[in-house]
């Protein structure tokens, strides 16, 4: 594993509930820093000789350390998603791929994105995420320079545009969004909007969906994770069970289509 944050401590004691921490080979976190086999150079990640590797560090460290992984011959599954915007980042990630390793996008945290792939190839027209989530979980990030956190208003709409202009926006905020337009109609073509909203407590993600196939709408609302009122408590079971039961979805193929 990559990190040892809020997402990477969660999977620790999932993995300890499950007592399955004999399975967790090394982390990888910067020297000073402390976890279950910490190691606090790539070199050393890569000589535990993992299966998996799973990126809970952001995208930084997708940028550094998921290209020679994959040259490694070791699969990364990606929870940092919103770097895959970067269509030069994608571009250097499956070149990467030519060493045998394979960059995976986690789905589990996103109900719907089997649903959302069934219809792109059925026939899809328009794609819409809003992200809501509590004043409170949009401190510290970008959305500070354009929110008043002290808004009257219910819900205050901030953003509203493509899943890539969001992801440049926001890139710690719309993981979810890109990992959409993966799935769904690309990163232009894919509408986001992000919502301050007093009307949750936790986040509220929400894709809607239309086209040849019909119409769908999916409201996910997960608990924020304890130590990060930005991230869904969520995305760590979902990392951690596509490592454990298979069903990333491959980088490779999503870009492809």
């Amino acid at each position: 594993m990559i990190g040892f944050g809020a997402i990477g401590r969660e999977i620790m004691t999932t993995l300890s509930r499950l007592g399955e921490t004999g399975t967790m080979k090394a982390v990888l976190v910067r020297p000073g820093r402390e976890a279950p086999g910490a190691v606090h150079e790539l070199p050393a990640l890569i000589a535990a000789r993992p299966q998996v590797v799973l990126e809970c560090a952001g995208h930084s460290a997708v940028k550094q350390f998921a290209g020679p992984l994959l040259r490694a011959g070791i699969d990364v599954i990606i929870s940092s998603v919103g770097v895959l915007a970067d269509d030069e980042v994608r571009r250097e990630l499956l070149d990467a791929e030519q060493g045998g390793g394979r960059a995976l996008l986690p789905a589990g945290a996103i109900a719907g994105l089997d649903g959302l792939l069934a219809a792109r190839l059925a026939g899809l027209e328009e794609v819409t995420y809003t992200s809501f989530k509590p004043p409170h979980a949009w401190r510290g990030t970008a959305a500070e320079q354009v929110l008043d956190l002290n808004h009257s208003e219910a819900e205050r709409e901030f953003f509203a545009g493509s899943a890539r202009e969001a992801a440049l926006a926001y890139p710690k905020n719309v993981n979810v969004g890109v990992a959409i337009a993966l799935v769904g109609l690309g990163m232009d073509a894919t509408h986001v909007r992000l919502v301050s909203s007093r009307n949750v407590t936790d986040p509220l993600g929400r894709i809607e969906a239309s086209g040849a196939f019909g119409n769908f709408r999916f409201d996910i609302f997960a608990r924020a994770a304890a130590d990060n009122p930005k991230t869904s408590a969520l995305t760590a079971y979902s990392i951690l069970q596509c490592a454990r039961l298979g069903g990333a979805l491959p980088i490779a193929g999503l870009c492809s289509q």
